[in-house]
């Protein structure tokens, strides 16, 4: 398999924790405002580290599981299910894909990626985010990307208000492309 079709395919597919599986994202707007995003922010610097289950779906519908692992700032790990043999790992400075099937190693810069807004807690997301209309005063959905770089891709986080959680909001899950 060539290089920019594994490129593609990694960044086709939908990384999710399984708690978000039954969420929908829906039409009614939110305001977006800077207090919303503020909020997102201050989520993403309080949460240090976080263990989940995930799905992920790539185009065509075929799906993969596994867990990841996230401790910040800048590391996290996409630990396959026993017959993938992909893993994925990101170091605070660059992300890793190792495919053992065909013994190849690519990394690129976390700043060069959609997972950047995860893993750098000082990017500012003001510059490069907007909250995006859901059906669900309880639903937040923010979309990162950079507008001057749209080939770093996209994240979309989907994020719950529980008033336990860190600045309010629980991450649900969040679609990378």
């Amino acid at each position: 398999m060539i290089l920019q079709t594994k490129l593609t395919r990694l960044a086709a597919w939908t990384l999710a924790p399984i708690a978000a599986a039954g969420l929908a994202i829906g039409a009614p707007a939110i305001a977006q405002s800077s207090s919303t995003l503020a909020s997102v922010q201050s989520h993403l610097k309080s949460t240090s580290s976080m263990t989940a289950d995930f799905i992920q779906t790539d185009r065509n519908g075929q799906r993969l599981t596994g867990k990841l692992t996230l401790k910040r700032p800048g590391k996290i790990r996409f630990q396959y299910q026993k017959d993938v043999p992909l893993l994925i790992v990101g170091d605070g400075s660059s992300l890793t894909m190792i495919d053992y099937e065909v013994k190849q190693v690519q990394r690129w810069p976390v700043k060069n990626s959609p997972l950047g807004a995860l893993l750098d807690p000082d990017r500012d997301l003001t510059k490069y985010a907007k909250v995006l209309p859901t059906g669900s005063g309880d639903v937040l959905s923010v979309e990162v990307k950079d507008p001057k770089r749209p080939e770093y891709g996209t994240i979309t986080m989907v994020f719950v208000r529980d008033g336990s959680a860190p600045a309010g909001l629980r991450l649900r899950g969040w679609v990378a492309l």
